[in-house]
């Protein structure tokens, strides 16, 4: 882990303070970052613009004029799009625009916009901030001494109101509770701002899963149901390099690629993916294999339109032939 040092508010040393590698100094996945930044703009969008169609509007229920003898062009009613009053042909309806996001995509992003700010040195950690009351003028004083300019993101726990709201008056500040860090946040502010408190850390891989089994009967009862089943993988709580057998590789730290290990495997949809496939780039691997025969003899199998398009070739190639 790297060390920073750690200020108080009136910029002064008060010691150091180690930062998490794998929250702050991982290799940024840009493309990740786009697509969650992406989703979350579009998830805020009311999508409440409405029209009319022409069987909407109201009117028109007699022919305009006869069908011939006028000179004109027959019509048949005035709520036709081309009529002033008539109806909106292809207009807007109401609509959702959010997008599903994985969870590990999200987190990867907050994790990808932290680094980037660690990477440029726009990480400050302040020990406390030690407000005895809300003064707006004693938040623009430790932002002077803390040497932080243009707009900020000051990450506070929701216990912490005098804070709040000394800071809440300034315009180029932002406020988020600690739990509500986000990447599009993080990116949209030049500083980051956090105290020892509310400084982020990673939770392990099997910490989570421990989570996520611990209401389980029995970790010798799991095991016997899934010791013959390879798709579901390495049940064991130490890490294993080969979680699905021969030819797998679990990931490095910071879901770093495997050397000799390029086919990206998700346990979640059981599908694998080839370098220079629609969805490689946008899949974050949990679990990498060496080979097509070693992803499939683990239970994976190929997204079902590449599926589709590798029988089309083969097919075209029985023809040729």
């Amino acid at each position: 882990m790297s060390e920073i040092t750690m200020r108080d508010r009136t910029g002064k040393d008060a010691g150091t303070v180690e930062l998490d590698d794998a929250m702050f100094a991982i290799t940024p996945n840009v493309s990740v970052m786009h697509q969650v930044v992406t989703a979350q703009l579009a998830r805020r969008r009311a999508g409440t613009s409405s029209t009319k169609t022409r069987s909407e509007v109201r009117g028109g229920g007699a022919k305009p004029y006869r069908q011939k003898g006028t000179g004109n062009a027959r019509q048949g009613s005035t709520n036709a799009p081309h009529y002033s009053g008539g109806g909106v042909a292809f207009g807007p309806k109401p609509r959702s625009y959010a997008q599903r996001t994985p969870k590990k995509m999200i987190r990867l992003a907050l994790r990808s916009a932290l680094s980037d700010r660690a990477s440029e040195g726009r990480i400050i950690v302040v020990d406390d901030w030690g407000f005895e009351a809300p003064r707006t003028k004693d938040a623009v004083a430790a932002l002077i001494a803390l040497g932080v300019e243009g707009r900020v993101l000051v990450v506070i726990g929701r216990e912490d109101a005098v804070t709040a709201r000394s800071f809440r008056n300034l315009p180029e500040v932002q406020l988020i509770h600690s739990g509500e860090l986000n990447a599009y946040d993080v990116l949209c502010n030049e500083w980051i701002v956090f105290t020892k408190a509310t400084l982020p850390a990673s939770v392990a891989a099997d910490a989570r899963r421990d989570d996520r089994t611990a209401s389980s009967d029995s970790d010798a009862q799991t095991a016997a149901v899934h010791a013959d089943d390879p798709a579901e993988g390495a049940r064991n709580d130490e890490p294993t390099s080969a979680p699905y057998g021969e030819g797998s590789h679990a990931p490095l730290e910071d879901d770093a690629q495997p050397e000799g290990f390029d086919i990206k495997g998700n346990a979640s949809s059981m599908l694998y993916h080839v370098p220079g496939s629609a969805f490689y780039e946008r899949t974050v691997a949990e679990v990498w294999f060496a080979t097509t025969d070693a992803a499939e003899a683990a239970g994976f199998e190929l997204p079902p339109s590449q599926r589709d398009d590798e029988e089309d070739e083969e097919a075209a190639e029985g023809e040729s032939s």
